[in-house]
């Protein structure tokens, strides 16, 4: 597949919690998917969904790019064309949250 001309932000992280240890996740931490200001993620199973971004940050650890290649990869192969990133730019979310709720500034 080509990749989009478009360049989507992306934070790799590996799960710490009990149910989720070890699994590799994508953060796109400047998609906001809903009205509660939710991101979007995407990992192998489940594929994308909606999280909480402070959650994820706390609850998590960075990835390497050894733990992460398989997962770009895929992620790849439906379009994205990625710019790897370590944290929120919080102004580049908020324009994101303005226009799921539709907020004029």
């Amino acid at each position: 597949m080509e990749l989009d001309t478009e360049v989507t932000d992306v934070i790799f992280r590996v799960d710490k919690t009990k149910d989720g240890k070890g699994t590799v996740f994508a953060l796109l931490p400047h998609e906001c998917c809903n009205h509660t200001g939710s991101v979007t993620t995407y990992q192998h199973l489940g594929q994308h969904s909606s999280a909480d971004y402070k959650y994820c940050i706390a609850s998590s650890s960075p990835a390497s790019e050894k733990e992460y290649a398989n997962l770009k990869q895929e992620m790849e192969g439906y379009g994205y064309n990625f710019n790897v990133v370590m944290k929120q730019n919080y102004n580049r979310f908020l324009t994101s949250y303005y226009e799921v709720r539709g907020i004029r500034r």
